[in-house]
């Protein structure tokens, strides 16, 4: 297998960060649908579906991903040239089952999908994941004709569309779309209220309040035949919209959803980048992984904070700095490495996260003592372990109900806004 370093990957990719969009692409969405299979030292890739998506609104500057966030990355590289055309990183509800005790014990298969532009031309998309080692592994590639005829234009869940936030062209905005989850037909008015609560909490917050102009908001108006969210601890299974649960992996509180192709043909009514979820329950929960999804319960009145958090895992990549709640991974984060998230590390190559942000008289791990409580530091604790990964600061929206990002995970969220935007 090809073994590409983080920094190698990097350098690589921004020889063609200049890619036009018009010259490689039409403006609308090749959806690739694929199965994630495995267990936690192996895993698969296998094609389920290509379908011609009609809205594009993802970038159309700034083609390739200079983050390198994610467990995952995917490469679309023009066949003609051998030119990498675009690429981001992302990470899946496999990835995190993978460190589970079931992954140890088993074999299963997850839906997944990834998003670029129409191609104009053939391409080859490449899949890479990070290895132990912190090194991006290619797992899998795929040669593409968009003239294919296989490739579906079926749209399979059209419904209406509510635009909550419009401040211009999607290409050059960020755009979220909220999926109803658990809101019956004669709850769709309960729905867009909840929307523009989901709104306002988001640009309630900073940086969004002052970066407000840079963002898209709508809403896919779709019902579901009963209200609420499967409990299975409590034995309670509603028929909803896109399937969602609590005790994702055995934890209550983590609400997520499997059903991953329905949760993209709903999307697809409209140009996104980011989708949210909003689950129709008082129950306190919800959940979010990077470039794959966010979810938040709706009637809870922690629903500020989650929309905020949550968001800052889906969008900016920020990683749990908590390490006392239960969760059901094992190891998420091995010492040897450096963690992708920018909040998180390891101190194994602590110069590349927010080292630079440091005052000079802050020691490195930082006591947390009440002198450095409102200082930028090297706090231990973090990512779900009390020893071993550290955080920026004593206290913020990623660790506990504060209402508020430290000055390390805005700017996590800022770079991320104009990488969009610009």
């Amino acid at each position: 297998m090809m073994r590409i370093s983080l920094i190698m990957f990097l350098l690589v990719f921004s020889l063609f960060s200049f890619a036009s969009f018009d010259e490689y692409f039409e403006n609308k969405t090749l959806r690739i649908d694929y199965i994630h299979t495995g267990n936690n030292t192996f895993d698969m890739y296998s094609v389920d579906e290509l379908l011609e998506e009609p809205y594009w609104g993802g970038k159309k500057e700034n083609l390739i991903d200079t983050f390198n966030y994610g467990k995952y990355k995917f490469v679309v590289i023009d066949e003609a040239t051998q030119k990498v055309i675009y690429s981001y990183g992302y990470s899946t509800l496999f990835s995190e089952w993978q460190t589970t005790d079931e992954a140890k014990k088993t074999v299963k298969s997850f839906s997944e999908t990834v998003l670029c532009p129409y191609p104009k031309n053939n391409i080859k998309v490449e899949f890479y994941s990070l290895d132990n080692s912190g090194k991006f592994v290619k797992k899998f590639e795929y040669s593409i004709d968009p003239r294919n005829y296989f490739i579906s234009k079926e749209r399979k869940a059209v419904y209406p569309v509510l635009n909550l936030l419009k401040s211009g062209d999607p290409g050059k905005k960020v755009d979220i779309v909220i999926i109803p989850e658990g809101y019956k037909k004669n709850e769709l008015k309960k729905f867009r209220k909840d929307c523009e609560r989901f709104t306002a909490a988001l640009f309630n917050a900073s940086p969004f309040k002052e970066m407000k102009d840079k963002f898209n908001v709508s809403a896919v108006e779709v019902p579901s035949e009963e209200s609420g969210t499967d409990i299975p601890a409590m034995d309670i299974w509603k028929k909803t919209a896109v399937n969602s649960n609590f005790y994702t992996f055995g934890t209550e509180r983590y609400l997520m959803t499997a059903a991953n192709k329905r949760l993209r043909d709903i999307a697809s009514n409209v140009a996104y980048d980011q989708i949210y979820v909003l689950v129709n329950t008082d129950k306190y929960g919800g959940g979010a992984i990077y470039n794959h999804y966010a979810v938040s319960v709706t009637s809870n009145d922690l629903f500020d904070y989650i929309v905020v958090h949550e968001f800052g895992h889906s969008f900016a990549g920020l990683g749990d700095e908590y390490y006392t709640s239960e969760v059901s991974y094992i190891d998420f984060y091995p010492k040897n490495i450096e963690p992708w998230e920018p909040n998180l590390t390891t101190l194994v190559d602590f110069d590349r996260k927010w080292k630079n942000m440091l005052d000079k008289n802050i020691p490195v791990p930082t006591p947390a003592e009440e002198k450095y409580y409102n200082k930028i530091g090297v706090f231990e604790g973090g990512g779900y372990e009390a020893k071993g990964v550290y955080r920026p600061a004593y206290d913020c929206i990623m660790k506990s109900l504060k209402r508020e990002f430290c000055s390390v995970c805005k700017n996590a969220v800022i770079k991320m806004i104009d990488f969009y935007t610009k």
